[in-house]
Parts: C-alpha cells; structure tokens; sequence
C-alpha cells in the first residue's frame, strides 16, 4: 500500500512526497480510514509507529479540501516535548496547504502568552496544547472552540499519570458535543476505557505491537547496588566512540547530581528536568539532535513523545516503575529499522519490577558481569520480596504544640 492509495488533496499529497513519505506504516493503514469515515477511534501503538501521522494525515486533508478560518481541531498532549513535536511534524506535511497551527504549552513568556491568545480568539485552525495551559486560557474566557470538529487526546494513559484526568474533563465541557474525538494511549488499563467511554461514542479500535520492544534492541541488565551507578555509567561510556546516549533518571536530585558527575568525568552530557526554563531545554534537545551533546540525562518525561533518530544507546539509571514504561524508553533506540542497545540498572529493591518486565517481554533479559573494578552485585533473586527499610518520620511539631483535639 502507498500513501497515494488514500486519495489525499493533491497539495497535501504534493507534501508527503516531498518529505519522503512513500509507504504507510500499519497503524497509518488501519486508522486513516477510520478517521476519514468519520468515526471515533481508540488507537493502542507503542512509541515510533507513527501514529502521529496516522492522526493528522486526515485531519489535514479534509482542511485541505475544505479551509476555514476557525479552530477546527484540538490535539491534547502530556508535555510540551510532544507539543512542539507534532506541530514540527504538522507543518512539515502541511508546508503546501494553508493550514495554520499552533503549540501552546507551559513556560513560554508573556509575548507567547499573547501569541497564543490571538489563536485561541480569532482561530487557528489546529491548536497543539497541554492541559494546564489551555485551562489557563479557557478560564479567561475569550477562547472560541464553537466550530471544533475534532478532538484528539494523543499518549492518553501518560496524561492519567501525570494526574491531567481532571483538566481533560473540564475542557470537554467546552467543546461542541457532536464532534469526532480520536484517542491515542501506549497502553489501555482500566482507568482510560473509562476515560474513553465519557468521551467517546461507539469508537472503532485498533491496536499495533503495544508490549513489544523492536526488533533491533539489544537488551542487557546489570545488578548494581545505587551506589555503584554512577561508577558503573562512566565504565560503560568513558573512552568510547558512541553515537547519541540517553539516560533516564527516577527523579530530578538523581538527574542533577549525575548530570555533575558525568561532566567532572570530561564527557559531554547534559541534564533535562522541570527547572529548566523553555529556552533552556530546546537549547539542549537542539544540541543533542545536532550531536553537539553526546550524553543526555532525562526524568522519563522524555521516554514518549520526542523523536530523536539515531540513538545509539538508552540506559535505565532506574528500573521503571510500570513495565509498559520500560517498552517506551528502551523505544528510543532502534528507531526506523536500525539497531540500538538499552541497558538497565537493577538494585536489590526492584528485582520484581524488572520480573515484571520479562513477564510483559515473554523472555529474560540477559544479566550483565559488573567490571570488576566495582566489585560485587546484587544476588538477582526477584521471587524474595525486597523492599526498602522503613523509616519512620518526625512529627514537624512538639507535643506541647500539637492542635488540641476537639
């Protein structure tokens, strides 16, 4: 099948061809009808299926064939990395078209914030957004969504996790009740058929490879005590001829202070966390792109919705706390048929974590010897139930200070 069997306006079809896009991809196949008929859809695709196309192919097509000047589509998005990546990809198909677009997301400064007011009022005609930003926005009651046609909420379960339930309900309520609404989730638990079916109606389904790393992903695993990561990361990078590495972090300290301790090492690596402002973390996904910055450490903020080719190598500094999440940092790499390796640290505490993860994979991955300069491991033993010891907390206040009982 090519992408010129969907019969597609000739001045977006004139776009595909000039970016390369020949052969569509299996969720491209199986969704781009569906949404050209009309339907709601429920779309379960891991990380790199190209779903992203899959969704706005024919949403711009029929803007193709019939312009306007109001907002005609809503995109929904977890972070502001997903935002600016679709609307790059957006323009790119749409470089012959007249469609307008525009991210809006947290962070930006107050001529952003103008800029995206001007759209929200007077119509752009496809609006990139993550929730917090947009309620900001609808609150102050000068957005016009009346036209709206078509509602798309893309890495759905990321959005749940990261508590956004809420602000997606509330925006629903302003948009037309008959629309087209597309939802996109790595993953299908139970909390997003629910969300589906308050915002859905008899939506079609599809579901492409979800739980299943590609093919190219060289897999490893060392058990490591957390006091010999940064050791063991800098044994495993120092003096070698890598392409692109990224390393995901549990939490902002943990990225910081190995951020600190790569660069005392000499090696080019840089952090990306919430503290950065805007400019400060497209400057170094720029860097990164462009191989300036070798090394990339990363809160898992950045495990779905970048697209960065050509990365050589994805390390777990932490074991993910959701299995499906280990499938989607480990994405990173091996995109578009190429070969990649991921490596994942395992501390005696989240043995059965990692168990779950060979569970969901159906295969063990292979356990790493530590250089033995870092001495001896963990017993990988996941069947024991290893948990953290228990400290117990100071009350912040004296009894003689504690609120009387009433």
């Amino acid at each position: 099948m090519k992408f010129s069997d969907f019969n597609f306006e000739s001045n977006l079809q004139e776009g595909l061809d000039s970016m390369g896009f020949n052969t569509p991809t299996p969720i491209q196949q199986q969704a781009i009808p569906i949404i050209l008929s009309k339907r709601d859809l429920i779309g379960c695709a891991q990380t790199g299926t190209g779903k992203t196309a899959a969704f706005l192919l024919p949403i711009l097509n029929k803007l193709a064939k019939n312009p306007t000047d109001n907002t005609n589509t809503l995109i929904i998005v977890p972070t502001r990395e997903l935002a600016l990546q679709i609307d790059q990809a957006l323009q790119g198909f749409s470089y012959f078209t007249s469609v307008s677009s525009l991210a809006i997301y947290g962070g930006s400064d107050g001529s952003s914030f103008e800029r995206e007011k001007r759209a929200l009022s007077e119509g752009a005609n496809i609006i990139i957004a993550t929730p917090g930003r947009l309620m900001a926005h609808l609150n102050m009651g000068y957005v016009k969504l009346d036209k709206l046609e078509h509602l798309i909420l893309d890495e759905a379960d990321r959005m749940l996790d990261m508590g956004f339930v809420d602000d997606i309900l509330k925006i629903s309520n302003y948009l037309p009740k008959v629309r087209q609404t597309l939802m996109f989730s790595a993953t299908m638990p139970p909390k997003i058929r629910t969300l589906a079916n308050s915002l859905l109606v008899n939506p079609e389904q599809i579901s492409i490879s979800i739980s299943k790393p590609a093919a190219g992903v060289i897999q490893g695993a060392y058990l490591v005590y957390d006091t010999q990561k940064n050791n063991l990361i800098k044994s495993l990078l120092e003096g070698k001829d890598l392409s692109s590495v990224i390393i995901f972090v549990s939490t902002k300290i943990k990225v910081k202070e190995l951020e600190r301790d790569l660069q005392k090492a000499g090696l080019k690596a840089k952090a990306i966390h919430s503290d950065l402002d805007q400019p400060e973390r497209e400057e170094v996904l720029r860097n990164f792109r462009s191989k300036k910055l070798q090394i990339l450490v990363a809160t898992d903020i950045l495990s779905r919705g970048i697209d960065i080719e050509d990365i050589g190598l994805v390390i777990n500094y932490d074991v993910p706390g959701d299995a499906e999440d280990y499938i989607h940092r480990i994405g990173r790499t091996a995109r578009a048929a190429a070969t990649g390796v991921a490596l994942t640290f395992i501390n005696e505490y989240d043995q059965q974590k990692f168990l779950q993860i060979e569970t969901l994979l159906e295969s063990e991955v292979k356990k790493l010897p530590l250089p033995e300069s870092l001495g001896i491991g963990p017993v990988y033993s996941p069947e024991i139930k290893n948990k953290r010891p228990f400290v117990k907390k100071k009350n912040n206040f004296s009894k003689d200070r504690r609120p009387a009982r009433r």
